[in-house]
């Protein structure tokens, strides 16, 4: 079904006025975006479990992917609050919308740029950056979900060329993907950074079906039988954990910029609706206890944006940490769920309908709080933070 997206996002602290105008531009773009191709298709692609291939070129041409890699390999040169308002104004929209994004731009592109040749950053990029190419990222095993060095997958040396085998599990993108940046162990046990494209002989990515979260997004194993890898095609700027880390921290503050827009969408319908359901003769509006839900709700997605902020303008800075970006991500995940149940209360039986974006929501997030590292293994990264002991082993 299509429905009219009305949204409005709240600024109660009036933090508009800490962006420029081209963020303000960049923001309205993607908004509009939304608003125009996303609103009026994503409930009837979520009910159908079907990934809408079409927006991978629509956000390529309006500059989505790798939107902080430089302008000469197809990205935007520009900064990380543009790169979270992107993100926010996307997953406002649907989390497997921003999820291919993300995976697109942070796990994909800046890898590749991080960390690949010459050669191989004037071969991909571009193509990725445009949408003409979609990637996917391979760390997480079916076995090895938050301890990712612990994978099994193995990478070979056969002397002119690599052998890969093993199996990646719960993967964005894989059906669909042109190219993987696959991360497994070398002969020395050490992490490398692989370059698989689809075409090669023995790669499979099978997709993954019954889920009830991230619906209109195309999720997969990635499966490697014998897979001949080129030299070339190996990552030479990177060895260990560093790698994949490196570009789940920059995935990361897309999520948390990310969430915060879906808590921003739910509270918006909430109130709107507020304002319209009357019982007992008034807008539920005007009792107390639906005031205090939508308080509440703008209280803590207030909290959020000057958090993601103050995060983002660290980022840009250099100065940033991947416990700091775990908090933000933790953070915006956590409120989002608990704005998302106040908004379905108020909602009543319609927030179970997809009339409203709200349950989709809910139950997108029940993915969204747990790829890219879980709500527990980010608090305790935060714990680990500041007082110095490993509480993992």
């Amino acid at each position: 079904m299509s429905r009219q997206d009305l949204f409005e996002s709240p600024d109660y602290f009036a933090l508009d006025e800490l962006l420029t105008e081209e963020h303000l531009m960049i923001r309205k773009a993607v908004r509009d975006y939304v608003k125009q191709s996303i609103s009026p298709i994503i409930e009837d692609a979520a009910q159908q479990a079907a990934f809408p291939r079409q927006i991978v070129k629509e956000m390529g041409a309006l500059g989505c992917f790798g939107p902080t890699i430089p302008v000469q390999y197809g990205g935007g040169g520009l900064d990380h609050i543009s790169y979270g308002l992107m993100m926010q104004e996307l997953e406002r929209g649907d989390s497997g919308v921003r999820s291919t994004a993300s995976v697109q731009g942070s796990l994909v592109m800046y890898p590749i740029y991080k960390y690949g040749s010459e050669e191989q950053r004037n071969r991909y990029l571009p193509k990725l950056a445009s949408g003409e190419w979609l990637g996917c990222f391979g760390l997480t095993e079916a076995d090895h979900g938050s301890n990712p060095a612990g994978m099994l997958t193995r990478i070979s040396d056969k002397g002119d060329h690599y052998l890969l085998n093993g199996s990646k599990m719960w993967i964005s993108n894989a059906p669909f993907a042109d190219v993987a940046v696959v991360w497994a162990k070398n002969d020395d046990q050490e992490i490398v950074g692989v370059l698989v494209e689809k075409h090669m002989t023995g790669f499979s990515a099978p997709e993954i079906h019954g889920k009830w979260s991230l619906r209109a997004s195309a999720t997969g194993e990635l499966v490697f039988e014998d897979v001949k890898i080129p030299k070339e095609n190996i990552l030479p700027g990177v060895k260990g954990l560093k790698g994949p880390l490196s570009c789940l921290t920059k995935a990361r503050l897309g999520i948390a910029w990310g969430a915060l827009g879906l808590a921003m969408d739910c509270y918006d319908t909430a109130l709107r609706y507020a304002k319209e359901r009357s019982q007992f003769g008034k807008p539920i509006g005007a009792f107390q206890l639906q005031q205090k839900k939508l308080a509440e709700m703008l209280t803590e997605i207030t909290k959020a944006q000057l958090l993601n902020w103050r995060l983002s303008v660290l980022m840009d800075a250099g100065k940033a940490t991947p416990a700091q970006v775990s908090m933000a991500k933790r953070n915006s995940c956590s409120i989002a769920q608990d704005i998302c149940r106040d908004a379905r209360q108020i909602l009543g039986g319609m927030g179970i309908t997809d009339e409203y974006a709200v349950m989709r929501h809910m139950m997108n997030l029940e993915s969204v709080i747990t790829y890219e590292g879980t709500h527990d293994i980010h608090l305790l990264i935060t714990g680990m933070d500041i007082t110095g002991f490993n509480a993992f082993a």
